[in-house]
């Protein structure tokens, strides 16, 4: 049936198309694999935790891995229009109540990167503010105040807050680069060739050194959550993903290489004492101390471009899961081109994380921060190993003029590759989390496992209750034109 034309102008308007290029795509997904906050904070972490100096061959394994995943991954981009990716592509690929299942994994996800990203920057905010200025302002306040500002850009045109997010992207990788060339022509300087030998990825925790360099590249899989925003949706998606994973996949080699490097036969000891400061320790000798600064500075701008950039995507999955009425049709709804309820829907939630995290006195640094991150990390890498398996289903059934090297043989490389990891992250997790955390380890398999088959069980029940709403499932556009006027509010309402 052809839609009416002014349901094709409210549709248009509704989820501002052809608004992105490849460069803004680019900057919101750099923001959110984050450059400044890997190389100051996950990397000294990962030496901490591991004892192993492997970080830069294990970033250049899983960057390998990516490329290959990415290959299916815009593949399915290409023919279907839908910013919830995962969720999308698992429904249409494989089943749609096991989509329903993956998105409500994927909702988990992103919302704990957003509150893990809210915790990050109020912590690493008040630590600066309190060396620069001796003023003790609690970690929440700037929390609250980085939410608030994120839930104002957020019910912005895409375009504000992508401009945002490059002035910040742009920053915090120049410092990194300029930081890592001064640290290389520190006297004395010479690579480390043992950091770069693929035997660093075989010790016995050479499973959990892979697995938090998969956290490094989460973000990477995000251009399809503007799809419907971008100029060229195909060619957007797929030339900002790529270039975003070579980038990074470059940069985090690099600056690792030298970060291990320059702290010589004592890396792993000066990580575990000088934390994110390690970097920049480094540095001074050829920049002074002023780097150590400019480092911290960048490490708390980094993290609020990443929250800033999580929100984005999350309120983007919650629009269109409203939007095709797999959750209240109210999220769905738009207003100034900009997914409005599901952002403040989002804004809300992350405020409720905060207050209990304040009365609470909570740890925000390992507690909101890093547990946050790392179940958000485990999230997407579950999903992109079973989105891998999807693509292959996706494409068996119609080709659709892909080749075998697109649909069969690079999914296929990678779902190897990604359920492996998978299960060596889920059988580690305690490793991972840290000493003393096997009651939390066990949590998250139980919360990520429960919510997969809740999201099933509602896929199962929507099919027999609501079919029509099942039908539309993973649709995107083609679903928005069957209820436009219950998910989109107009000009008028937005006024009223």
């Amino acid at each position: 049936m052809t839609a009416h034309p002014q349901t094709e102008r409210s549709i248009a308007d509704a989820v501002a198309q052809h608004r992105l290029g490849i460069p803004a795509v680019v900057a919101s997904q750099m923001s959110q694999v984050a450059p400044a906050t890997v190389i100051f904070g996950v990397v000294p972490t990962a030496l901490a935790a591991t004892g192993l100096i492997g970080v830069p061959i294990a970033m250049v394994a899983v960057a390998l891995a990516l490329m290959i995943f990415i290959v299916g991954y815009v593949a399915m981009a290409r023919h279907i229009e839908n910013p919830g990716a995962f969720y999308a592509y698992i429904a249409r690929g494989l089943w749609k109540p096991l989509g329903v299942g993956a998105s409500l994994v994927a909702l988990l996800s992103y919302v704990a990167f957003v509150n893990s990203a809210a915790g990050g920057f109020g912590f690493t905010a008040s630590a600066l503010l309190s060396s620069w200025t001796g003023a003790d302002i609690k970690w929440w306040i700037l929390s609250l105040v980085g939410t608030a500002t994120v839930a104002l850009l957020g019910i912005r045109r895409i375009g504000i807050a992508g401009r945002v997010l490059a002035v910040f992207v742009i920053a915090e990788t120049i410092v990194v680069l300029i930081s890592s060339f001064a640290t290389l022509l520190s006297p004395g300087f010479h690579f480390n060739a043992e950091a770069m030998k693929p035997s660093q990825l075989w010790g016995s925790n050479g499973s959990i050194l892979f697995v938090i360099a998969v956290t490094a590249y989460v973000g990477y899989e995000a251009a399809p959550a503007y799809i419907r925003e971008s100029r060229n949706p195909r060619r957007t998606v797929s030339r900002a993903s790529y270039i975003t994973l070579i980038a990074v996949a470059i940069l985090y080699w690099f600056a690792s290489w030298v970060q291990i490097s320059g702290a010589g036969a004592q890396a792993v000891d000066r990580a575990t004492k000088e934390g994110p400061d390690l970097f920049a320790n480094l540095a001074t000798g050829t920049l002074g101390s002023w780097t150590v600064d400019l480092n911290r500075l960048l490490f708390s701008t980094s993290l609020f471009a990443a929250f800033l950039a999580f929100h984005n995507v999350a309120a983007r999955y919650l629009a269109v899961l409203g939007q095709e009425g797999v959750l209240p049709r109210y999220l769905g709804r738009t207003a100034n081109e900009a997914p409005r309820a599901a952002s403040g829907t989002l804004t809300a939630l992350t405020f409720v994380v905060i207050a209990i995290y304040a009365v609470g006195n909570i740890d925000p640094l390992v507690k909101l921060f890093f547990y946050g991150g790392s179940i958000g990390a485990l999230g997407v890498l579950l999903l992109s190993a079973v989105t891998s398996v999807a693509v292959i289903g996706f494409f068996a059934r119609d080709g659709r003029g892909e080749n075998l090297w697109h649909w069969v043989v690079a999914p296929g490389i990678s779902a190897v590759i990604l359920l492996i990891t998978s299960y060596l992250a889920l059988s580690n997790l305690e490793a991972l989390f840290g000493p003393d955390t096997a009651t939390v380890a066990t949590v998250v398999r139980w919360a990520l496992l429960i919510l997969f088959l809740a999201g099933v069980v509602w896929g199962l029940i929507l099919r027999s209750a609501r079919p029509n709403v099942y039908a539309g499932i993973g649709m995107g556009t083609q679903s928005l034109s069957n209820s436009l006027d219950s998910v989109f509010d107009t000009e008028s309402d937005a006024v009223r």
